[in-house]
Order: structure tokens, then sequence, then C-alpha cells
């Protein structure tokens, strides 16, 4: 008999939490945190991507890395036709479980920019197509998009919730949490959403040839994967992404 929504919700969540205080007590036990350092650089990235040239490499402030705590970063800004692209990746060795990188849903705000529209957007990498988070923001008349993922060597996840989970299992299973935040931010013009959509297609691959993958990478669980019920109840779009 199929689970109704609500049904689907409370099994989602107790699976979850089962898995986040499993993983805690695991870590409190014995460290399965097993480093994963990157295959390339991130200063490898390509410096011409779709016409967008690079102009400069950024330092991040002393206060920014107290508070990333990177292994390594990138920041970078690329420019074409007058308008600038900046990167930003943030990567992880290892994290720790039942936390989560910092999400810019939780700094925008801080930085005086005002979220006022979450969105998603398809991404087509690796013969598919990925979803990411796609923020419209803006500040004192400044209007930009924001788009950002969780990428490691084996998946792209947009959503925090899925992300936190994932962190647990793989703590869980194989002690392998290396992972990265990545964010694209240009103007908000007409040719932006594009724009966006077609740079994030080709950072995804310069992302995952830094993490040494050759293959394609899946969103999140693969299909019929750890929790089955779980994974669908997040990619039918109850998980609150919009």
């Amino acid at each position: 008999m199929p689970h109704t929504p609500d049904k689907q919700t409370a099994i989602s969540y107790v699976i979850t939490m089962a898995l986040l205080l499993g993983a805690m007590i695991a870590g409190g036990v014995v460290s399965r945190r097993i480093p994963q350092p990157l295959a390339e650089p991130l200063d490898s990235i390509g410096a011409d991507i779709l016409g967008w040239k690079q102009v400069r490499d950024h330092d991040l402030p002393p206060y920014s890395l107290r508070a990333l705590k990177p292994t390594s970063y990138l920041v970078r800004t690329y420019s074409k036709g007058g308008e600038d692209l900046d990167v930003f990746i943030a990567f992880y060795a290892q994290q720790r479980s039942g936390e989560s990188m910092h999400s810019p849903k939780h700094c925008l705000p801080g930085g005086g920019w005002e979220i006022w529209n979450l969105d998603s957007a398809l991404i087509p990498a690796d013969g598919g197509a990925v979803r990411v988070n796609k923020y419209s923001i803006q500040n004192s008349g400044r209007r930009m998009l924001m788009f950002y993922w969780y990428q490691s060597k084996d998946r792209i996840v947009a959503d925090e919730y899925m992300a936190k989970v994932l962190l647990a299992r793989d703590t869980l299973l194989t002690g392998h949490t290396a992972g990265s935040i990545v964010r694209i931010t240009l103007a908000d013009t007409p040719q932006g959403n594009a724009d966006g959509v077609a740079f994030a297609s080709r950072l995804i691959g310069e992302v995952n040839r830094c993490f040494g993958r050759r293959q394609a990478v899946t969103a999140g669980f693969p299909s019929g994967g750890l929790f089955p019920d779980m994974w669908h109840f997040v990619q039918d779009g109850r998980s609150g992404l919009r």
C-alpha cells in the first residue's frame, strides 16, 4: 500500500534523525573521517570558460578564513563583454558529521544582501542534469543572480538538509566526507540566467577534475540507493527547495 505524503514525511524525518544520531554516536566513539585531498588544486580551474576570462584571484580576509576554515579555496573574478562573474569555492578534505558548510542563505543578510527570490535551476552535466540553487539578491539597488550547490567526488546536492543527511551517511559507512560548496554570482540581466547556467555546467566539470573524478556525478542518492523512499521524497520537491 503506498505511503501518503504525511506518512512519507514522518518516515523520512525518523530515518534522518536516526541516521544523524547514529553518526554522532559513532563520531564520539571512533574517528571515521578520512581526509581526501584534491587531485588537482582549485586554482587550476580554467582561466577562460565560454569566453569568460579570468581577471584576478582574491584572498579571503582573515576573519572569513577563521569562520569558514576551508582546506583550500578559490575566489576568482571573470569578465566578458563588460560584465563580471564571480566564483567562490571552499573545499573541505573532511567534515564533521552533523555539521554543514556555511550556507549563503544565512551569510548573505549579514553582508547587507536581501534574498528576494529563492529558486532552483537545472544544469546540464555529464549527459544529464543536476538541480542547483538559484537566488535573486539585491543590495542598495544592485541586483545579482547567485547559483550555488554542494559538490563532492560522487554527487551534487542543492539542499542543505539533504547534504547533512548524506554527510552523516558517509561518516558511518565510509568515513569519506570531503566536499565543497561552489557558488557563482553575476549581474541579474536578461542574459544573466542563461550565462549562469552555461557557466555552471562547465564549472561542474572543472570541479570534478579537481576531485579526480572522470565519470558522471549523481544528484544526491543514486536511484534505488540507500533509503530510496527518503530520496524520492526529497527529489519530488517536498524538501522545501523552491
